[in-house]
């Protein structure tokens, strides 16, 4: 079931949004009570800021220092920030590293830049991070692509190199496909086991905790928090029953959100779950990502329904 091994950043974290207004500017006063309203949920442990769910490749770097800046003036030290940080210039990641740090931020979580999709080999990767956390030698999380990301998702090899690398503290698991899950788990215990493997795929988080997971870094986490918690709960006492039962109400929301085609959509999907619920007063999104159907609005509402949300 889920390993006992202690790590200070073991736990769940709410992969978060970045609201935005009409005009394509954060929403600042929403981002401030998204961001108090998932970090302080009991069981909590923290917040992933500028992750892909908050469009970091959407984002300029003042806006991502921005949302860092307000992330920690809400949780103080009440919670655990890790902050994403994608780039396609190894610099350029050094200085959203800085940044990061400079914030108040606790981890940063390098995401493999989306040129890799065509090529990437192990010094790239090795690279990449050497570069990105020069200056900061924060706590790094890895983030392991999924299975149809092309060359942006590392071969076992690469991952067992970033793995053993000073500074890495976790891996953000996003295989979204549980047999290469169990596989880099199994790897990353043999050469690394004080790095926490946490299950980040929302499709799939029942079963990669049912593996064994450290924690999870997920959107869903942000939608409904309570539910995301209380499966890690079950898992981790071994009550299935009660697991399965929780699946069933979030599996549904997951495939509405991930599941269904395109999936560069997601970010709109959460959007317009948040909306729903009375959370965000806009889903705003920034062009090239337009407004949802009305029928795929429809399918959000059952889905948080069947939830229980």
């Amino acid at each position: 079931m889920t390993s006992e091994r202690q790590n200070p950043f073991n736990g769940i974290y709410a992969a978060t949004l970045c609201p935005l207004l009409e005009d394509g500017r954060i929403d600042e006063v929403t981002l401030s009570r998204h961001l108090a309203a998932c970090a302080f949920v009991p069981g909590m442990k923290g917040l992933l800021i500028n992750g892909h769910a908050g469009e970091n490749f959407m984002l300029s770097r003042q806006e991502k220092r921005r949302v860092s800046d307000i992330a920690r003036e809400v949780c103080g030290t009440r919670a655990t920030i890790v902050c994403g940080v994608n780039a396609e210039d190894s610099r350029e990641a050094q200085s959203h590293v800085d940044d990061a740090k400079a914030a108040g931020a606790d981890a940063v979580l390098v995401f493999p830049p989306f040129s890799w999709a065509l090529s990437q080999d192990e010094r790239m990767a090795i690279t990449h991070h050497e570069i990105a956390n020069a200056r900061a030698q924060m706590p790094v999380m890895l983030y392991q692509a999924g299975v149809n990301a092309g060359t942006m998702a590392y071969r076992p090899q690469v991952l067992e190199k970033l793995a053993q690398m000073p500074h890495v503290v976790g891996i953000k698991e996003g295989s979204w496909e549980t047999a290469a899950y169990e596989a880099h788990r199994l790897i990353v215990r043999r050469v690394a086991p004080h790095v926490a493997m946490m299950a980040s795929g929302d499709e799939h988080l029942f079963t990669c905790m049912a593996v064994g997971s450290d924690g999870s870094l997920v959107s869903l986490a942000a939608i409904v928090p309570e539910l995301v918690i209380a499966l890690d709960v079950a898992v981790k006492r071994k009550d299935l029953d009660e697991a399965r039962r929780l699946n069933a109400r979030i599996y549904p929301l997951a495939k509405a959100i991930y599941g269904t085609a395109p999936g560069g959509y997601a970010n709109a999907r959460l959007k317009a779950c948040l909306k729903l619920l009375g959370r965000f007063p806009s889903d705003a999104m920034r062009p090239p990502i337009g407004p949802l159907p009305k029928e795929e609005i429809a399918t959000l509402e059952r889905a948080l329904s069947e939830a229980g949300a």
